[in-house]
């Protein structure tokens, strides 16, 4: 099995239609069909010469690598389409003409990509991290953003989600922004270490957080034990209570009330 045939059993990237979808499709479809040597027969629609007469063998065989790439990146286009957007280029010829097709379809033009833009950078600095939210949540939806400004052409650096995430946590990571600042240089720092510190820091807090939450359940225990034992020990004392000797019986665990050697004691059932 060659290398080709093996890289094509990597699932293909399909496209459904939302728009929204397309432009990440578009990077990995590219990427799928240049692992298979068949993005040239999409960028550049060359056209396969006739064979001229007693052709070479090298001829017969450039001449049908082509074809067949060509052929071949048409039919992965055509795989990588849901059924609704396939009715809608099936009658294209090039692989080509397919994907100018989808580009000018789903990806809009210029001025609607600018557009996108804008409003992507607009919603990138309206975010501020919730109190309940953790480091990755946080600079997941950071991220989400910018991959998406990176998606329609347009520059967004790594530097840039740096600056953001530093200025808007919220007042409990000021320690790990200290020793940032004192121990990195912030203009290089990667994004990577700001976020191993911050999620570090935040590692450890919760784990002091159930250290505590464990501390006080155990002291509960405690107290609930000690009561319970204040109440054994208040029923002990109680149960071996002593009296004064009997002066009919001679025993000191009962008054002479209740004692049952009383001459003048009686049954409670017959009297």
């Amino acid at each position: 099995m060659n290398a080709e045939t093996s890289f094509s059993h990597v699932a293909l990237p399909i496209f459904d239609g939302e728009t929204e979808s397309y432009d990440l499709w578009a990077v990995r479809m590219e990427a799928y069909l240049d692992a298979l040597d068949l993005w040239e027969a999409v960028e550049e629609d060359y056209d396969v010469p006739l064979l001229p007469d007693n052709p070479t063998m090298a001829q017969i065989k450039n001449h049908k690598e082509k074809k067949t790439k060509k052929s071949k990146a048409k039919a992965c286009l055509f795989s990588g389409v849901s059924k609704t957007v396939f009715t809608r280029v099936m009658t294209l010829k090039t692989a080509k003409e397919i994907w100018d097709y989808l580009k000018e379809e789903y990806a809009g033009d210029q001025r609607i990509r600018s557009m996108q833009v804008i409003n992507l950078r607009r919603e990138f600095e309206m975010q501020r991290m919730k109190e309940s939210e953790t480091i990755k949540e946080y600079s997941d939806k950071l991220l989400n953003i910018a991959n998406k400004v990176k998606l329609l052409g347009a520059e967004f650096p790594d530097s840039r989600i740096v600056e953001k995430i530093l200025v808007t946590l919220p007042e409990r990571y000021e320690a790990s922004i200290a020793t940032l600042e004192n121990t990195k240089d912030l203009c290089n720092i990667t994004l990577a270490q700001v976020l191993h510190a911050l999620k570090a820091q935040e590692q450890r807090r919760l784990m002091r957080q159930e250290g505590s939450m464990e501390g006080a359940f155990q002291a509960k225990l405690q107290i609930n034990k000690n009561g319970k034992s204040r109440s054994s020990n208040n029923n002990q004392s109680t149960s071996s209570q002593s009296y004064p000797p009997c002066p009919h019986c001679k025993k000191n665990n009962h008054p002479e009330k209740r004692c049952w050697w009383r001459p003048d004691v009686k049954c409670r059932k017959c009297g």
